[in-house]
This record gives C-alpha cells, sequence and structure tokens, in this order.
C-alpha cells in the first residue's frame, strides 16, 4: 500500500464478532486480519493462492485470504481456525482427530487444512478418502506426507480417545500439539510486537555482479527511511557460516554478488515507507556466471582468495576396489545426476530482534539456537552471552533453517536503533535465496561375483555446493561413507567433491547428499540382480549388513544392524506385487504396472566428531517438575520423545513433566536440530538426567530402586510396597532439586582412507512400491508403499509413522517432479511439490533391532525414511516400462522419451 492510498475501514463478522478494521479495500485479506484484526492463526506462506495456509471461510465457503481482497469481505462471515475449533462442534471433533493421529507435525499447513476440513464436515456429504483428497487439495503440506491428515478428517466423527500418559513405547499426543490444532501456535512472523520496523533486503538480480552504491544517506532522508545498512555497517565479522574453516558467507556482499539473490544492503522504516520507496540506488554490472560445477583448471574462480573452486573432498577406501571389479563375474555401472531441490517448508523465514541493554533477543524459526547465538555474537562483535535467542514454532526447516537467514539483518537493525524490528521473507525471496539440497553428478562401478555377493565398488561424485560452503563440507565428507548402502562391500573407494559455483549456497537438507548417492547405488543393484537372474530383494538381502560384519570403514557393529529383518519384513508383499504386476501386464497394453524396491542406511549425528547434547531439569520448592529441554522441535516430535524418555527414566507419569522449550537464556545446548541426532543424542542426555535425578531422590528417601515417585504441594511422595515416605521440599529461589546431564556418542576419527567408526548408531531401511506408467503419456501413478524402517526402539510409534510418511513424500517429489532452476523457479507453482493426490497409501512397519547406545534401544529416524524412496520410485518405473532414468526428476517428458529410445532400439 502506497503512502497516499486512501485506507478507509471494512466492517466484517470474525468468528462471531462484528469488527471494523482500517484497511483499504485493495489490501489482501490475510494482511488484514492478521496485522489489523489480530487472527494470526491465519499463516502466510506464499501470497500467490499457491499453498492454502491462509485459507479461511468466507460465507462458509472456503478462500484464500492472500487472493482474497479485503473489500470483498465487507459485511459478510470471515471464520478462522481458532474461531472454528473455540465454537464450531465439527471443527473441536476435528481437532481432537488431527490430535489423535498427530495430524500436525510442524503445524503451519494446520489451520489451511483445518479450515478446508470443516466446510467440508459441514456439507454433510459421505466421506471418502477421495472427497477428503478433493477438498483438501489446494493446502500444501511439506511434513506429514498428508497420509495422517486424511486419516483424522475420516475420523472426525468418532468420541475423542487421546493417550496422554505414557512412556517408552507409548503412542502419546504430541505435547506441543494442542496449540498447532487450536491456532494458538506462534511462528516467526507471528511474535513481534506492533510497533516492529521492518527490515527488507537489497539481493543481486544477476547470477554474478558487481555493484556500486549512490547517495545511501540522501536515498535515506528523502524516502524517510530508519536505516540503511550495508557492510560497512557490520560491527564484528562481516562473515557466517556452520562449518568451522568454512565460514564464507558474508551478510552483505561487498563490491561483488556471487548468486542471485545475495544480499548487498537492507532497508529499515515503517511498512508503508518501505511500500513508497523508490528504487535503491545500485549500479548493477553483470558479470560472466559460472552455474555447473567442473573440476577444470580452467574455470572461472569464484573466491579470488583460494587455490581453486574445490571446496572440500571426501574420501573413502577399503581393499583395493579396482583390483576386485577386474575380476567380478559381473560389473554394472552407470552416470546420474540429481539437480538442486528446495526445502519448500510452508513458513517463509522469519525473525524480530529487540536490543535489551547491552543484549540483543532474537526471536526466529531456527533448528539451532545456539549455532545461531555464536554466529550473530561474531557478526555483531559481542560475546556469545549478549545474545540471546528464543526460537519460535517453526514451520518446518528439514536443514535449511540451521543456517541464518533474517537473523542478522533484525539484529544489526535493533542493535543500531534500539527499537523492535522484524522481517518475514517473501516466497520469492525464500526459493532464491535459502540453502538447497546438492546437485549432483555420479559416476558408479559395482561388481559381483558369480553367486551374486558384491566384490567391489567404486563411486566418484560431484557435488554443486553453490557460491558459499554452508553444510557443503558435511556432504562431502558424510556420501562416501554411506555410498555403499547397507550393504557388505569388501573392496570400496569413494570420492567426492564439492565445488563453488555462481548459485544459491548449497547446505543440509534430509539425508546429506545420501539420497543421492542410493539413486546410483540401488539402481545399479537392479541391474546386477538383472544379470545375474535373481530377484531383486533376494539379491539385496543376500548382501546386506548384519551384526559383526564391517561397513566400508571398517567399523563393526555387534548389534543393532537390522537392515536384514527390514528386507526380511518386505518379502511377503513383495512376492504378492510382482505377481499382481504379472497379471496387471498381462491384460493391460497401454498402463503397465511395476514394482521397486531399494534399501538405505544413515549415521545418526555429526560424522566422527564430539556432537553432545545437555538436558537440565528440577524440582520447585512447590513440587513442580521442570525439564529444560532446547532441542527444537521442527515438527518430527522432540518436545514429546524427549520428555517421554525423560519421565520413564524418572518414574513418574508424562502428565506431571512442565516443558520448557529451546530458549539460550533458559535451556543448555541441546544441538542442533539435524543429522537424525535429537532422539538418540538428546534423548541420551534426558535418560542420564532423569535417571540422575530419581537416584538424587531415592537416596533422600532412603528407599529401594523400585520405590514410586510422584510431586504434589511442596512434597515428594515415595510409595514403596506398603512404605509411603513423604520429603518436604526447601524452599529455593530457583531448584529444591536440580540436575545437569550430557551426553556425546562416541565415535573415532576417520584416518586419510575414510577408515574409523564414524558414527555410533546408523538407521537402516527398506522400502517398496507399487506404480503404473502410462506408455503414451510418461505419466507415474503411485499405488502404494511398504516401508520397514530399523528403529532400534520406537519411543513414540505414532510419530515415528508420520516421520516415515513424510520422508517418502519427499522422496516422491525428488524422483517425479522437483528441481529448482535459478531466476525461474521461485515460487510455489513453478517449483512443484507433492500434493495430497500425489501420495498414496503407506504401510509403514516398525523392525526394533535394539541399539548399544540409544536411548533405551532407539536410533534416530528422520534421515533415512526419505533415502530408499527414490531410487524404489526409479526401479519400479524400469520394472514397468524397461526405462531407467538416470537424471532426476523423472517428469513425464523424460520417461516418455526414454520409452521411446527403447522402442526406437528395438526395431533396429
Amino acid at each position: 500500500m502506497s503512502l497516499d492510498e486512501p485506507k478507509g475501514h471494512i466492517g466484517l463478522t470474525l468468528n462471531g464478532d462484528e469488527i471494523t478494521v482500517p484497511a483499504s479495500p485493495t489490501a489482501r485479506l490475510s494482511e488484514v486480519l492478521r496485522e489489523s484484526a489480530g487472527a494470526l492463526d491465519v499463516k502466510v506462506g506464499c501470497n500467490a493462492g499457491d499453498c492454502g495456509a491462509c485459507t479461511v471461510l468466507l460465507d462458509g465457503s472456503p478462500v484464500c485470504a492472500c487472493i482474497t481482497a479485503a473489500g470483498q469481505v465487507q459485511g459478510r462471515r470471515v471464520e478462522t481456525q481458532s474461531g472454528l475449533v473455540a465454537q464450531d462442534a465439527d471443527a473441536a471433533r476435528l481437532a481432537q482427530a488431527f490430535q489423535r493421529h498427530q495430524a500436525a507435525q510442524c503445524g503451519i499447513c494446520t489451520p489451511g487444512m483445518m479450515v478446508s476440513a470443516v466446510a467440508l464436515l459441514r456439507s454433510g456429504e459421505t466421506l471418502t478418502e477421495e472427497r477428503v483428497a478433493d477438498a483438501l487439495g489446494g493446502v500444501l503440506c511439506r511434513c506429514t506426507g498428508y497420509r495422517k491428515i486424511i486419516a483424522a478428517v475420516l475420523d472426525a466423527s468418532t468420541a475423542p480417545d487421546i493417550m496422554t500418559e505414557g512412556g517408552v513405547g507409548a503412542r502419546v499426543a504430541r505435547l506441543d500439539g494442542w496449540p498447532k490444532v487450536s491456532g494458538a501456535e506462534r511462528f516467526g512472523d507471528d511474535v513481534a510486537p506492533a510497533d516492529a520496523l521492518v527490515v527488507r533486503v537489497i539481493r543481486s538480480p544477476f547470477h554474478r555482479a558487481g555493484f556500486s552504491f549512490g547517495d545511501l544517506d540522501a536515498f535515506r532522508h528523502e524516502s524517510g527511511l530508519d536505516l540503511i545498512l550495508t557492510a560497512r555497517d557490520v560491527p564484528g565479522q562481516n562473515l557466517f557460516g556452520v562449518i568451522p574453516g568454512f565460514v564464507d558467507q558474508p551478510v552483505f556482499a561487498v563490491d561483488e554478488a556471487r548468486f542471485k539473490g545475495e544480499a548487498v544492503a537492507a532497508v529499515v522504516g515503517r511498512p508503508e515507507v518501505l511500500d513508497a520507496m523508490g528504487a535503491f540506488p545500485v549500479s548493477w554490472q553483470e558479470r560472466d556466471a559460472n552455474l555447473s560445477p567442473t573440476l577444470a583448471d580452467t574455470a572461472m574462480l569464484l573466491h579470488p582468495d583460494r587455490a581453486g573452486n574445490v571446496m572440500c573432498r571426501g574420501l573413502v577406501a577399503r581393499g583395493d576396489a579396482d583390483a576386485a571389479l577386474t575380476r567380478a563375474a559381473h560389473v554394472v555401472s552407470g552416470d546420474f545426476s540429481t539437480g538442486f531441490i528446495e526445502h519448500g517448508y510452508i513458513e517463509p523465514e522469519a525473525a524480530v530482534a529487540r536490543r535489551v541493554g547491552d543484549r540483543i533477543e532474537v526471536q526466529c524459526c531456527t533448528q539451532a539456537p545456539y549455532m545461531n547465538r555464536d554466529a550473530l555474537a561474531g557478526i555483531l562483535g559481542l560475546t556469545p552471552d549478549a545474545v540471546r535467542i528464543l526460537p519460535t514454532a517453526v514451520g518446518g526447516g528439514f536443514g535449511s533453517k540451521l543456517d541464518l537467514t533474517a537473523q542478522p539483518y533484525v539484529a544489526l537493525a535493533a542493535w543500531k536503533l534500539g527499537l523492535p524490528v522484524r522481517m518475514a521473507y517473501t516466497r520469492a525471496e525464500s526459493i532464491a535465496s535459502s540453502t538447497k539440497r546438492h546437485p549432483s553428478e555420479i559416476s558408479m562401478k559395482i561388481g559381483v561375483d558369480a553367486e551374486g555377493r558384491i566384490l567391489a565398488a567404486r563411486f566418484d561424485g560431484i557435488f554443486n555446493t553453490g557460491a558459499y560452503a554452508s553444510w557443503g563440507p558435511t556432504v562431502a565428507n558424510r556420501v562416501p561413507i554411506h555410498a555403499s548402502g547397507p550393504y557388505r562391500t569388501p573392496n570400496y573407494e569413494a570420492n567426492s567433491a564439492g565445488i563453488h559455483t555462481n548459485t544459491a549456497p548449497a547446505g543440509a537438507f534430509r539425508g546429506f547428499g545420501v539420497p543421492q548417492s542410493a539413486v546410483a547405488q540401488e539402481q545399479l543393484f537392479d541391474l546386477l540382480a538383472e544379470k545375474l537372474g535373481m530377484d531383486r530383494l533376494a539379491f539385496r538381502r543376500l548382501n546386506c549388513l548384519q551384526d559383526g560384519d564391517p561397513t566400508v570403514t571398517g567399523q563393526v557393529f555387534d548389534t543393532g544392524m537390522g537392515i536384514d529383518a527390514c528386507f526380511d519384513a518386505l518379502k511377503p508383499e513383495w512376492e504378492r506385487a510382482l505377481a499382481d504386476a504379472a497379471a496387471f501386464n498381462a491384460a493391460h497394453k497401454q498402463t503397465k504396472r511395476g514394482a521397486g524396491v531399494a534399501g538405505g542406511w544413515y549415521g545418526c549425528g555429526n560424522t566422527s566428531m564430539s556432537n553432545p547434547s545437555t538436558i537440565r531439569a528440577g524440582v520447585t520448592s512447590d513440587g513442580t517438575l521442570m525439564l529444560h529441554q532446547g532441542a527444537v522441535d521442527i515438527g518430527q516430535g522432540s518436545n514429546t520423545v524427549i520428555a517421554q524418555i525423560f519421565a520413564h527414566a524418572l518414574g513418574v507419569p508424562l502428565s506431571q513433566v512442565t516443558l520448557i522449550g529451546a530458549d539460550t537464556d533458559q535451556t543448555p545446548d541441546a544441538g542442533k536440530t539435524s543429522a537424525s541426532r535429537q532422539t538418540f543424542i538428546t534423548g541420551n542426555a534426558a535418560r542420564v538426567a532423569g535417571e540422575a535425578l530419581r537416584a538424587q531422590i531415592l537416596r533422600l528417601g532412603n528407599v529401594g530402586d523400585g520405590a514410586a515417585i510422584s510431586f504434589e504441594d511442596g512434597v515428594i511422595e515415595l510409595s514403596e510396597g506398603d512404605v509411603v515416605r513423604r520429603i518436604k521440599l526447601p524452599k529455593a529461589e530457583g531448584y529444591a532439586l536440580e540436575v545437569v546431564e550430557s551426553y556425546d556418542p562416541p565415535t573415532l576419527p576417520l584416518d586419510e582412507k575414510g577408515q574409523g567408526s564414524p558414527y555410533a548408531v546408523f538407521g537402516t531401511a527398506a522400502q517398496m512400491v507399487e506404480l503404473e506408467v502410462d506408455m503414451e503419456l510418461g505419466t507415474v501413478k503411485l499405488l502404494r508403499f511398504l516401508a520397514a524402517h530399523d528403529v532400534g526402539r520406537a519411543i513414540n510409534p505414532l510419530l515415528v509413522e508420520g516421520q516415515i510418511e513424510g520422508g517418502i513424500a519427499q522422496g516422491i517429489g525428488l524422483a517425479l517432479m522437483e528441481e529448482f532452476l535459478p531466476g525461474r523457479t521461485e515460487n510455489l507453482h513453478d517449483y512443484l511439490i507433492p500434493t495430497i493426490g500425489d501420495v498414496p497409501d503407506i504401510t509403514s512397519i516398525i523392525v526394533e533391532s535394539g541399539d548399544a547406545h540409544g536411548p533405551y534401544g532407539a536410533k534416530g529416524l528422520g534421515e533415512h525414511c526419505l533415502i530408499p524412496t527414490a531410487p524404489a520410485i526409479l526401479n519400479a518405473i524400469a520394472h514397468a516400462s524397461g526405462a531407467r532414468i538416470h537424471h532426476l526428476p523423472a517428469t513425464p517428458d523424460k520417461l516418455r522419451a526414454a520409452i521411446l529410445a527403447i522402442k526406437d532400439r528395438s526395431s533396429t
């Protein structure tokens, strides 16, 4: 809205109350509801009608508030999630069903889903899966895989039956679930004070460009801005990053921008001032850009202070791969590639900062509060204890919200002005500037003996790490460890290289490069099985690692290597699927059915380095049990799982635990939420803390290990048989009883050949998919998935299922539709992610092999549930059509071309 645009007022009925709010009739309804009416349960994910998060009911019909003009609701009735749940019986039952089924993970899409579902429930139509999917089809979700949402809507008419108590193994509802389903949850753009100033970043429109500024002081004065920020205004280090030795991304570029979307300056002011601001005084000189990774010495150098564009390399070598390949009975090889993949979280990055004396406080959607704290301290030239990070709810992360995004800009502005400052990325800004999954160019060769046992494998992978490092070193080092898959490979060599280009930085994304390597390795396994005349599942089962087998780094697990059990769990359905496909294909010409299988594994936690988490717990004088849990829950359920572990270890009901969430002033460092580490590592810290507090309490009461503990009214009650003892808690300013405990998994560094013990725990998985291919159109219809995952011990099986389903949905996108093209797909209608109609039925099989290190045997899960998905789909496509797609995504045009190529070869 410009400064001279008449504002006026709009009258409407909002959730039953007649209100009048100041608004231009052309303003977005979503903006008016959020900023003027305080309806913060209306979420904004795209401002283009693509994601549906802002869905409200207008006179009972669902509409996207972001593309509805405020003038259209004059005198009409608007209902939002919070009003519906509070006032509508259908919505209240739906909220309970969402809790019962864990249909809200991160929760950012939940308002749109529930509002759309209420319209369907009110219609009185008979509910079917197809009808539910149709009604909710305009709302995107990136976490759940949609299946739990469909189940919740179908179950919305039943009486509530929600499990709220239970320790390890119980299907307990999320502790943070009710705010998500009631509309009370607050995300990054929901917490700013009404008077906060706004930051907008000036970004490069070119992949590579020199630039110079005009008279910034004059522009600030003429425009009425409060502040302009450039590199000269950074009081500390004008750099940030996540890996020591690779902190290389400037807060503001100096002299040259290295990717389209890189920040060069920022403006700060009132929203209406920013809307009316003229063109920012910057001149651009577009320069030649390098968008594709190359190892050639002649490639244009991105960073002149470095010897070349190779950021780093990774190597794992065991035995003699080349020699073993020469004596193999069968050898297959291939070249494979994947492109940039956008994280596509429905919540764009957002933050608000305020200066409090000599400290800065930042509220933001982040996966790594302590890493944010330390990085901002370096940028602001402060000590870490002068920075406080208060994570909000996080509307999806998947790795990208590990990196700094809006935080430096709001912190710098608030520090200089002494006023609260906010920022929320637009969808285009988010996609253009955020980190991506690394594009890969992979060559791989695998050889087996005459009986089908793997003799050797060689892997060479180039990964485009973009203009700056981000998590590129982690990908380059993790991939060579994992590129063998969970299979015995006595002779092995895997080389990787991360290469700089003039593209957005590639960073962490669920799997850290392992999904890309699995696309190559698992497709080659199918070719080997074909050469051997073996069943594809049987080939994998023959070669999979078992307890006592060395991995490609020489690490041996005596217990917990459960991939064999995962394959065994698939066998009955696999045999049925092959028979069904054969019968179907005999009766159909244009549509062919196929079944595909793939395995995967993932090492939980950091690679070969210290990786601790710390938990604090205490009992107040009035008997309140407090758990300071700093692991950020981005939808995966760590708030619930870690509390379950703690309560189980302490021996109290879950309801007695009061959770204090992540806050660098209040909670110890539980490490970043990534690498499938929180259940394993922070869960172990919670277990140790619970056990330590229990031991302390039992000593006070002089009772045995089997005594029951309860807290009430300033007293701890201990029951041992018929004996009951009551311990009165002393008055204390802080805690009457307190423990602080840490856990750091045992790992060993890798030597120069990549040999060692990089992870204390590997999670494993096997998935199979059935699908149909239209041979004339090249389209793929997914029919069903069966996913067997070894989680060691399922702390909360309902959360396990949600993670598997969400991971499979992201794997579907990787396989069939997703590819970010810099400068071209910076929205959610050109960049496609799976919708509710793209994800078929998923059956999860939870395998519990136990683990020597995990809390009660539990392993992490988040990453490895994605890894087998894409290769399983590609293998099923090949089974159905004969066409192999090596260069993702397998879009209809690529698949149709591959089918035609087969026909051409057969005709000649």
